[in-house]
């Protein structure tokens, strides 16, 4: 195997953190948001939701509900006083937090009660969490009981929806949040160097999973949702989670012939830098082979069409177009953006699987492209993620990638090819 070359991509800095002007670039930027809505406060809760909305007001995860006025500081509404406990910790090191008023509680109505105290029981309140949120929250992630006992208590309020005003906001990252991503790019390498060693003929999907993870840990990163997709086999159409870590399933034995393939979803500062890493262990079979050039070629038309101005669908259609002359299907995304905001399919050579138990479950839904109008702005972020299909033989490879003013900045380069394994 010949060693990938990752000098300028998996070279790690000292882990960065953020100020208190990036605090301030936040809260001011979203207030003018608030102010052209007419909208005297937000309330944002992460309620367990992938994106851990919260945090971004905060620069924290404590299971809270932040209130956002537009003409006062902020508040900060936790269910449990353990949540605190461990911020203090933080402050004991010299890492102090972004807001000083924090309260006990939580639900709707403790919010509603937070919103009176301020005087804004009538005012006009924007609320952040109505769908979509993420990928498995198209219909949003507002507990029922919390809408409920919020609009029991606030008969007068005006409550309406921030939610898309809130998450385009953050698809701009600033310097700081760049510098964030790059880390966890520069982690996710990391990672995958990790893979390579790791998925080997007779080792378990078990092993090649906890040296992932290890790599992402030991540089102080975490995980989003769903973690670690990791999935392996000649002809394994499936995507997702390993089995073994959903059912009593015991880890799939890796042998030659596979196809080692994960969604690594390193995260930090709520900066995600996400990738696609494909392992072969040698001999593939023919149409794999050709899975692999065809997603490769891909992947460099989609670094090609990035740049400021153009329309998210403009480059899931440049994506689009190698995979969909070479005769492949797509199972899974082939670009969105990093954060949630749009996501690109393709409907390309579906009808290859026409009859068959995955054309039978795919065909149930329309596979298409979520906001294809947004324009690409220089300091957004990307996933490429082109995954090219001949029946249930698939390859997915690719990385983050950043608008810049002179187009794409590629944020990982391990992960943008399949690896091989010699025999």
């Amino acid at each position: 195997m010949t060693p990938p070359d990752t000098a300028a991509f998996a070279t790690l800095a000292v882990a960065p953190t953020l100020s208190p002007a990036e605090r301030d670039r936040r809260w001011k930027g979203l207030r003018a948001v608030m102010s052209g809505r007419g909208i005297d406060a937000i309330l944002v809760g992460s309620f367990m939701g992938r994106e851990s909305l919260e945090s971004y007001l905060i620069d924290d995860y404590l299971d809270a509900i932040v209130l956002l006025p537009v003409a006062s500081e902020p508040v900060v509404l936790t269910f449990s006083p353990s949540r605190l406990s461990r911020m203090y910790e933080s402050e004991r090191s010299g890492h102090g937090g972004w807001v000083s008023d924090f309260r006990i509680g939580g639900g709707g109505a403790k919010a509603a009660a937070l919103l009176e105290e301020k005087g804004l029981a009538q005012g006009r309140i924007g609320l952040v969490g109505f769908g979509p949120t993420a990928p498995g929250e198209m219909e949003g992630l507002l507990p029922l009981g919390f809408h409920k006992n919020l609009l029991a208590q606030l008969p007068n309020a005006d409550i309406v929806d921030f939610t898309r005003d809130y998450t385009d906001f953050i698809l701009v990252k600033s310097d700081e949040e760049i510098a964030l991503l790059r880390y966890a790019a520069a982690v996710s390498e990391k990672a995958c160097l990790a893979m390579i060693e790791a998925a080997r003929p007779g080792a378990s999907e078990a092993e090649v999973y906890a040296e992932i993870m290890r790599a992402i840990h030991r540089h102080g990163c975490s995980t989003r949702y769903p973690y670690l997709s990791l999935q392996s086999g000649p002809d394994n159409i499936g995507w997702g989670v390993p089995r073994w870590t959903v059912r009593a399933e015991p880890p799939r034995i890796l042998a030659r012939g596979d196809m080692v393939q994960a969604e690594i979803h390193t995260l930090y500062g709520g900066q995600e830098g996400q990738v696609q890493m494909a392992v072969a262990l040698d001999p593939l079979h023919a149409d794999l082979m050709r899975c692999e050039a065809v997603a490769r070629e891909a992947y460099e038309a989609g670094v090609a069409a990035v740049r400021p101005g153009v329309t998210f669908e403009s480059v899931v259609r440049a994506m689009e177009a190698p995979i969909a002359k070479a005769g492949c299907w797509s199972k899974t995304p082939l670009l969105h953006t990093l954060t949630f905001g749009s996501t690109g399919f393709t409907a390309a050579n579906r009808g290859q699987i026409a009859g068959t138990r995955e054309g039978r479950i795919e065909g149930q839904m329309t596979p298409g492209i979520r906001r294809g109008d947004l324009v690409l702005q220089e300091g957004m972020g990307l996933e490429l993620e082109p995954n090219a299909c001949l029946g249930n033989r698939r390859v997915n490879i690719g990385g983050g990638v950043l608008v810049t003013a002179r187009g794409a900045e590629e944020l990982n380069r391990i992960s943008t090819r399949v690896h091989h394994i010699a025999a």
